[in-house]
């Protein structure tokens, strides 16, 4: 408390008291979203990660995280250099997902260099991320490294 002469007086803690309240009005409109928790469908195999000195920028870094298909959580993978939209075979095996086929088929040379896979099917996927909520066409193709593969737009 500061006293300012003749019965005039001013309160620190009144000042306080107001700003606080208006702080936890404020943390109290704000909702924590957290991330998606669960069981993955699929078992990784842990490589041996080597650091290198080399600097990367973002973008040339994948961003990977999980997402809910179904309300399963699944891994997901945002690529900068992939040019399509893809899901594993064993997403849509282990979910039931009824796929349609594919209006043209082509090959897809970098998942098998040697002979190429065959993209034929594709299905819409509903994918969520917090509140986030999209439906996005997939191809369907053998992936081992995560459920989902999202390329560039």
């Amino acid at each position: 408390m500061l006293l300012k002469g003749q019965d005039h007086y001013s309160s620190l803690d009144e000042a306080t008291s107001s700003s606080s309240r208006d702080e936890e009005e404020v943390l109290e409109s704000e909702e924590e979203i957290l991330p998606c928790e669960g069981d993955l469908l699929l078992v990784r195999r842990l490589l041996n990660n080597q650091s290198s000195e080399i600097d990367q920028s973002q973008r040339e870094n994948l961003f990977q995280t999980k997402c809910k298909v179904l309300e399963s959580t699944c891994s997901l993978i945002v690529d900068s250099g992939s040019t399509s939209n893809c899901c594993s075979t064993r997403l849509v095996d282990k979910l039931a997902l009824t796929t349609k086929p594919h209006p043209k088929p082509y090959k897809m040379q970098w998942i098998n260099k040697e002979r190429g896979v065959l993209v034929n099917q594709q299905e819409s996927i509903p994918i969520s991320i917090g509140k986030y909520k999209e439906e996005v066409l997939c191809d369907i193709v053998p992936l081992e490294v995560s459920h989902v593969l999202l390329g560039r737009p």
